[in-house]
């Protein structure tokens, strides 16, 4: 029986050294991923403030409407960048520092391991010492080797279930951790994409109210200073109602007509000098 239920202590022990080696493992891996998840945000941001900074560049060679929505444009992903910054940080702090944090714990749980191990192996030794000692001498010699078997099975006892204990603590503490964890990254993330939805629906606005024709009419104006009518002229022309252009219409009509009459007037009296000096000269003839 002592033997039976040594062997069934030894299996216990293993399958909580599995639990043990598959959380070192798996959050190990985790850890590292996460990690590479944050650097990859904060390489991000970074990028994001070359995108600013060029988009301000640019936005200060442009025609007026264009650069004030590039400028509003940039100042809103440029707030956006904060709030990534943040997000970085929060990670960093929520997410990656508690898995970071298991590789101690691992470390202890595989020190209380040890110890129950070390324990089982005297208790196993202390029983292979007795059966031996009963085989080859059945003098009282073996009440000696059975009082030493019993104290390794109390002290082998007594650690197993420190370390049953222990692994249970562990195992629940784990499952809290992973929820803790995975609760605080979901909660990091949709608190960036709510304020990067915020921000990007301001900057999307933003663009929107850029003038095109505008900035097309000031272009135009670039290049022809002197002879391209101006947006305000064009305005004007067409802003004029029915009314007005009838009387504009109306008045060099009567403008064309007054030039006419007095053209015909000068062309009478022309007509009628040149009548008079004709009599003149018949008179002179006479």
């Amino acid at each position: 029986m002592l033997r039976r239920s040594l062997e069934n202590r030894d299996a216990q022990t293993r399958q909580l050294q599995d639990a043990v080696t598959n959380v070192e493992k798996h959050f190990g891996e985790l850890c590292q991923i996460f990690a590479a998840y944050v650097r990859k945000t904060a390489r991000l941001r970074d990028k994001a403030d070359l995108l600013v900074n060029e988009i301000n560049v640019y936005a200060s060679t442009e025609t007026p409407h264009l650069k004030q929505g590039l400028k509003n444009f940039a100042d809103e992903f440029a707030k956006l960048q904060d709030y990534r910054q943040a997000e970085v940080e929060r990670l960093e702090a929520k997410v990656v520092e508690p898995l970071k944090a298991y590789g101690t714990i691992v470390k202890m749980k595989r020190d209380d391991l040890k110890a129950t191990l070390t324990a089982r192996n005297r208790e196993a030794k202390q029983l292979t010492q007795l059966e031996r000692t009963r085989q080859r001498n059945p003098s009282d010699r073996h009440v000696i080797a059975e009082t030493e078997l019993q104290r390794a099975t109390l002290d082998a006892t007594r650690t197993t279930r420190h370390l049953e204990e222990t692994i249970d603590n562990f195992e629940k503490q784990k499952i809290k951790d992973i929820k803790t964890i995975f609760s605080e990254f979901i909660t990091i993330e949709m608190l960036f994409h709510g304020k990067a939805l915020e921000v990007y629906t301001a900057a999307y606005q933003n663009i929107q109210k850029i003038d095109e024709e505008e900035d097309l009419e000031v272009f135009r104006h670039s290049l022809y200073p002197q002879d391209y009518p101006s947006r305000l002229d064009i305005v004007r022309a067409n802003s004029k109602s029915p009314l007005q252009r009838s009387l504009s219409a109306k008045c060099v009509s009567g403008t064309g007509q007054v030039l006419t009459c007095r053209l015909r007037k000068d062309q009478q009296t022309e007509e009628d000098d040149e009548e008079d000096e004709d009599l003149d000269v018949t008179e002179e003839e006479n």
